[in-house]
């Protein structure tokens, strides 16, 4: 293995830029593997011969980026079996026409910036709209301050307070422990109620649900989308929601 390695530019290189990505302890069990690769005949190497390192991270690029297309395409065909899981919201966690014709699912979770900036969009479709139902699906992946929010937005929904404490956070900022506490406080929660509920197994299990759509839907972030029954990714502003908005009403 070692030997083949070190006839091969290409294959060296790859084995390094794994190692880089993966740290330190992958590096050192590089090497356990291959004790011919000591550290000063690698750097002579890659000195004598820098060209491979490009070579290799393109290649890497593009086989990432294969991959994630591949399955973004497979999670496209499937996105039929559930559209209806889908676009059932939350107890009160929708907005717009409770009968519209169609219905725009955002993915979001409140410590990313895209999501913040994709706001006016949602909110300028839901004005110039009458006929667009947006469904939220919490999908907090952003660390444990967005699981907290996530599950107190949940709540606030059952209190028919969803949107208010939605706004109210993100216009806050960071969804740390003070801004989710004035947030409800604006949303004029019953904090009791919310505490409790927020803690619930349903609440629990939404949430892990949206997970597992995600997972299925071949997300890797957020905001991602799903209007009619085609997935987007990235952020929206109100022309590229209203441009999916007009297809799926002409795909109907």
């Amino acid at each position: 293995m070692t030997e083949r390695l070190l006839r091969s530019p290409l294959a060296l290189a790859g084995a390094m830029l794994v190692s880089a990505l993966l740290g330190a302890g992958a590096f050192a069990l590089l090497l356990s593997w291959m004790p011919g690769l000591a550290g000063p005949a690698i750097r002579s190497y890659l000195l004598e011969h820098p060209e491979v390192l490009p070579e290799a991270m393109d290649r890497l690029q593009a086989r990432e980026t294969a991959r994630y297309e591949k399955a973004q395409q497979g999670a496209q065909k499937g996105i039929s079996q559930y559209l209806a899981q889908l676009q059932k919201p939350y107890a009160g966690a929708w907005a717009g026409n409770p009968q519209g014709d169609v219905t725009v699912v955002a993915f979001m979770d409140y410590a990313c910036g895209y999501c913040r900036a994709s706001l006016p969009g949602i909110d300028e479709l839901l004005a110039k709209d009458p006929g667009v139902r947006i469904v939220y699906r919490e999908f907090p992946v952003l660390g444990p301050e967005s699981v907290v929010a996530a599950r107190l937005a949940l709540a606030a929904a059952e209190q028919g307070k969803f949107r208010a404490f939605h706004d109210a956070l993100y216009a806050a900022g960071a969804p740390n422990a003070e801004n989710i506490a004035a947030a409800a406080a604006k949303a004029g929660l019953d904090k009791g109620l919310a505490t409790n509920a927020s803690q619930s197994k349903a609440i629990e299990q939404e949430i892990a649900a949206n997970h597992k759509l995600g997972e299925q839907l071949a997300m890797t972030g957020t905001p991602s989308w799903v209007v009619g029954g085609k997935l987007l990714y990235g952020a929206r502003d109100y022309a590229g929601l209203a441009a999916a908005v007009a297809e799926a009403r002409a795909g109907k």
